[in-house]
């Protein structure tokens, strides 16, 4: 009989509030939206990462005189160079590519859809060098500190660089996810101070009675924790709900030629799953202490 009256008074209590209860889902499921997507793009960046890094190669770019000279690296300074960046621990492959190679490389890999452009690349532009792939990427200073000042080395190319200006990106629309998110829990957390103060002063001659008659504080402030927590617990529902309709019908249409392409990683089902516990435990969680401090602060009776 407790249990059906503590529930049946947290029904009442949503129904009696219902603007204000719609109101804190409502904040609450773009909350939680906006901190889930924040968790995703973390997740995507993670994932992303590892696929640049894989990819990562360091180039040596050679002198003019070297190129010119020296098209099949026969010749000491090249040939030396090559040797040594074999044996060089953390390189798993070295490949040399001449000025007719490095020509025939930009126009069918760095401008392959812009036919413009590839058309005035020419062999006096590009200089020959080296690709190297390490093992590690994180190794690149060793390249660049053992080669970048030898005879016929012009400078020292980490592709390294270019993956963090693009993790910069996603770091950067990640924060602004977290930062938004920030902004609606604070919302959701005055609309579920308010929507517990205005039901306990609805009810507050129930509750009066109920204390006179022997019920326990904690008893019969019970449904107004309750309320705020189904309500929170709603708009989390409604948030993972959101999560996945928006990757099913929009992320992926938008992003279907950058994922095809492996530029980023895509994002799955399963990692919205992945997330979903976190948000109905952040939600829950957030609901509860609100409600909690909030009759301990101001409701005394």
């Amino acid at each position: 009989m407790r249990a059906s009256f503590i529930f049946s008074e947290v029904f009442t209590g949503l129904r009696r509030n219902i603007t204000m209860t719609v109101a804190m889902i409502l904040t609450t499921a773009i909350s939680l939206a906006l901190f889930g997507g924040g968790l995703l793009v973390v997740q995507m960046a993670g994932k992303t990462q590892q696929i640049f890094l894989d990819r990562v190669e360091v180039q040596i770019f050679l002198t003019d005189d070297v190129s010119i000279s020296d098209p099949d690296c026969k010749q000491d300074i090249c040939a030396a160079l090559r040797s040594d960046l074999e044996s060089t621990p953390s390189v798993v492959s070295v490949q040399y590519l001449n000025r007719a190679d490095a020509v025939a490389d930009a126009k069918e890999r760095v401008f392959k859809d812009q036919p413009e452009l590839a058309s005035m690349v020419s062999e006096d532009s590009l200089p020959a060098s080296f690709k190297i792939k390490l093992s590690d990427p994180e190794r690149f200073g060793v390249i660049n500190d053992s080669f970048g000042t030898r005879p016929g080395v012009q400078s020292v190319l980490n592709q390294r660089d270019l993956v963090e200006r693009l993790f910069s990106v996603l770091n950067g629309i990640r924060n602004a996810a977290f930062a938004i998110a920030i902004v609606q829990a604070i919302a959701s957390i005055l609309l579920i101070a308010n929507m517990v103060q205005i039901a306990a002063f609805t009810r507050r001659t129930e509750v009066g009675i109920m204390r006179l008659v022997g019920a326990t504080r904690w008893y019969t402030q019970l449904p107004f924790l309750l309320e705020a927590v189904v309500a929170a617990l709603i708009g989390a529902v409604l948030a993972i709900a959101g999560l996945f309709t928006a990757k099913n019908l929009f992320i992926d249409d938008v992003l279907t030629d950058v994922y095809d392409a492996n530029i980023v990683a895509r994002i799955s089902n399963s990692d919205v799953l992945l997330v979903s516990p976190f948000l109905v435990l952040t939600g829950v969680g957030m609901a509860a202490i609100t409600a909690y401090i909030t009759l301990r602060l101001y409701v005394r009776e």
